[in-house]
């Protein structure tokens, strides 16, 4: 949940270049003059406008990479610091344009965002080019209500809305939401007054699967508010599923614009889908009818920060404990080897200790061992044999009698 994403998130370039050098401004331009000037860059080398220069992709790319780091306070700071290197690069979000891909490639693509796979799309030049230009129909949203029904938007075409507020309102705060029953891929655009009367994006922000509804939402709320980037989490899931968890907050990005001005301001819904159009639901609310829900997300998002910091912390402290887990496992499967193969010699040993080794098949005299002599063994032999047993039975009987007669006698005499 959150207002809205910056303008792209492009992932990095071949070659590197001064983001400043690229976008054509100074290390002391305003947010608005590196805004200005990446509009300007990035409609002149879209691949719309360019589909017989491969270059202009490249130079798309450049011009979306170093905007993406100029507009961000915390990457600007970082560059101006320490270049290049104290940029976490990978985070960089992969961006396709779909009105530029052919069919085999769009069906690839809509595959891996079937799979789970979040794929960002950049908006159609022509759209761009038509608001720029102001030649736009633009549907009037008051607020407090909903534009429902049968509204369906082409993929890579928008519909724009007006929505104008008092200052009542503008003080109390807006919220306004996107929703689609039939999981439509879709992204929610917020356009700025151009000097020559067009709108030139600000924000936007990509729909997201919740339940069985697909949603978008931004909230203009005088506080600031998050956004989370769901690609980040898949990229951390791609390298990394077990620590995956850890990034799982990364993906919470400040919003640009916290509040709105009294006005009418300018709202799109774009057709992302790779081959149907995007119906859907468009809503705008004053927040002075939600004071608690505003509270409650004011605090959640405080909370989400205040545990994002945490789990920067505990990482560490789980990575740690994790490779002493694996090094005590370890120790562990080697340790239970080593007393099985002791307590296999052992028991090894103990076997060996006997005077029989191994009974023919026969059943006669066994084998000798640990120097026994041959008539010790003739006399258990002979012990055993059915011929000594009938005597030894005999012997045994009358001694067995002779036994309980004596004994008998000794009860009686006891008796009497």
């Amino acid at each position: 949940m959150g207002m809205g994403s910056k303008l792209e998130g492009p992932s990095t370039p071949a070659n590197r270049r001064d983001p400043y050098e690229v976008l054509s401004v100074s290390r002391d331009s305003s947010d608005q003059e590196i805004k200005t000037a990446y509009r300007k860059l990035a409609l002149k080398y879209h691949p719309d406008k360019n589909a017989s220069n491969p270059e202009a992709s490249e130079l798309f790319k450049e011009v979306a990479y170093s905007y993406s780091i100029l507009s961000d306070p915390e990457k600007r700071r970082q560059y101006d610091s320490a270049g290049f290197e104290a940029l976490d690069a990978d985070s960089m979000d992969m961006e396709i344009d779909l009105s530029n891909l052919g069919t085999v490639n769009t069906m690839f693509a809509a595959l891996f965002s079937k799979l789970g796979v979040p794929i960002k799309t950049t908006i159609s030049a022509n759209v761009l080019e038509e608001a720029l230009n102001g030649t736009v129909t633009v549907r009037p949203l008051p607020i407090g209500t909903s534009v429902s029904g049968k509204l369906q938007v082409e993929k890579q075409c928008a519909h724009f809305f007006g929505v104008t507020i008092n200052e009542e309102q503008a003080e109390s705060g807006i919220v306004i939401r996107v929703t689609s029953t039939a999981q439509s891929k879709f992204k929610l655009l917020y356009f700025e007054q151009d000097a020559n009367g067009g709108y030139g994006l600000a924000l936007q922000e990509d729909s997201e699967k919740t339940g069985k509804v697909t949603s978008a939402g931004m909230y203009f709320l005088h506080f600031q508010v998050y956004r989370m980037d769901s690609t980040m989490n898949a990229l951390a899931m791609a390298k990394d599923p077990e620590g995956a968890f850890f990034k799982r907050l990364e993906g919470l990005q400040p919003c640009e614009v916290s509040e709105l001005k009294p006005g009418t301001h300018i709202f799109a819904v774009y057709g992302d889908n790779f081959f149907k159009t995007a119906s859907y639901t468009i809503e705008a609310v004053c927040a002075k009818s939600y004071e608690d829900t505003t509270q409650k997300l004011k605090d959640i998002e405080a909370q989400i920060l205040r545990k994002r910091n945490e789990l920067r912390q505990f990482e560490a402290e789980y990575r740690k404990a994790l490779a002493r887990y694996q090094e005590v496992t370890e120790r562990y499967a080697k340790e239970k080897q080593s007393v099985d193969e002791l307590l296999k010699q052992r028991d090894g040993i103990h076997s060996s200790f006997t005077i029989v080794k191994s009974t023919n098949v026969s059943g006669t005299a066994s084998n000798l061992s640990n120097g026994s002599s041959s008539k010790v063994s003739g006399d258990e032999s002979k012990g055993d044999s059915p011929g000594e047993d009938g005597g030894s039975d005999g012997k045994d009987k009358s001694a067995k009698k002779k036994w309980f007669n004596l004994n008998l006698k000794g009860s009686d005499k006891r008796l009497i």
